[in-house]
């Protein structure tokens, strides 16, 4: 079975004539994704769980929400292929592990075509895949303390 299609062994997901492919649940997405030995080697650090903490969920989806729609929605995103970090945000890293770091990994991974700009629906869906990933890798937050009040 392949990362982008769990009924072909060798053949990643595309989009049928008809559009995009269907969203795929985000459980058995990430357990494909974690056969990757690339995507399954990203985690989150302590500084990172920290981050996600102090920042908590609503904030970092809107973090989350920027980077894609700025960085990944466009038709062709500038520095396609090279425009997401390896490091220093949580949603970085999110985005390689789940395979949403360019247009490339789009359409292998998720069924997601090239060419034309992301729809708010697949920004959502996009999104909500990267905190699923984060909420998982960050397990237990409750250790770290929470800001509840922006320093002077």
């Amino acid at each position: 079975m392949t990362p982008g299609n769990p009924t072909k062994p060798d053949e990643p997901a595309s989009p049928g004539a008809e559009g995009p492919a269907p969203p795929r649940r985000d459980s058995f997405q990430l357990a494909n994704l974690a056969r990757s030995r690339f995507r399954s080697r990203f985690g989150l650090s302590g500084a990172d769980r920290a981050y996600v903490a102090r920042t908590g969920w609503e904030t970092l989806r809107a973090q989350a929400e920027k980077i894609v729609r700025e960085r990944l929605a466009p038709a062709r995103p500038r520095n396609d292929g090279r425009q997401t970090h390896m490091r220093g945000h949580p949603v970085f890293l999110a985005q390689h592990a789940t395979a949403t770091c360019c247009r490339g990994c789009l359409p292998k991974w998720h069924g997601l075509p090239p060419g034309r700009p992301l729809s708010d629906a697949e920004v959502a869906r996009v999104v909500d895949f990267l905190l699923a990933w984060i909420r998982e890798k960050a397990g237990d937050l409750s250790g770290f303390p929470v800001q509840t009040a922006l320093p002077i």
